[in-house]
């Protein structure tokens, strides 16, 4: 199932909006699925409540997934009353993660106006985070050059960018042309964000 699909599924099971984290590491998801209101996501940025989000709280400490009315965690923040004054009244939240992911987890956060989720919806939203996950949603982008992945190994052991130019017998520009061309071809939105693919990916 490619993302596309993956998404059409989403809106099916979450019609008032989803958000979907992919092994996320140290601070970024590899690939994200965003189909949350602006409003909702203003809000949530301005007052800073990922810190608060009850349901971020279950997400790292579980496997498995929740209906925000099972919730039985404190939510000092009023994040669950918030989420209802913009129309979001019933939420759910899904986590994966395996021993071998080493901290690497993925999330889902979903939303309904109507009514609860069943089970039924809960159990397809589990299977589907489970395969983006584990990679069956991956959509293969174009392979990275011997070039690039040498320039991420040394950027990942720390050295400067003039001090990887130095070494591999190149400019500087032509190290960051390296680097930005291998930003394009994961979709990694800058430096920092390439090396925590091209880890999880074991490409270095």
């Amino acid at each position: 199932m490619n993302l596309s699909k993956s998404r059409n599924t989403l809106e099916q099971i979450a019609p008032a909006g989803f958000y979907v984290a992919l092994r996320v590491g140290y601070s970024f998801p590899e690939e994200e699925l965003n189909g949350l209101d602006p409003g909702w996501i203003e809000t949530y940025t301005q007052l800073g409540l990922v810190m608060q989000d009850p349901s971020m709280r279950w997400v790292y400490a579980h496997n498995g997934a929740v209906r925000w009315s099972e919730l039985e965690l404190p939510d000092p923040a009023g994040v669950i009353g918030l989420a209802r004054k913009a129309g979001l009244n019933w939420g759910a939240t899904v986590a994966f993660c395996r021993p071998e992911d080493a901290g690497r987890r993925s999330y889902a956060m979903l939303f309904r106006a109507d009514r609860n989720f069943t089970q039924d919806e809960l159990d397809a939203a589990y299977a589907l985070l489970r395969d983006l996950h584990l990679g069956a949603g991956r959509e293969a982008g174009p392979a990275l050059t011997e070039a690039e992945l040498e320039a991420i190994r040394l950027r990942a052991g720390g050295k400067l960018l003039k001090q990887i130019a130095a070494e591999i017998g190149i400019s500087e520009s032509a190290v960051k042309a390296r680097l930005a061309s291998a930003c394009r071809k994961t979709g990694a939105k800058n430096a920092i964000e390439l090396l925590s693919i091209a880890t999880t990916r074991r490409m270095i």
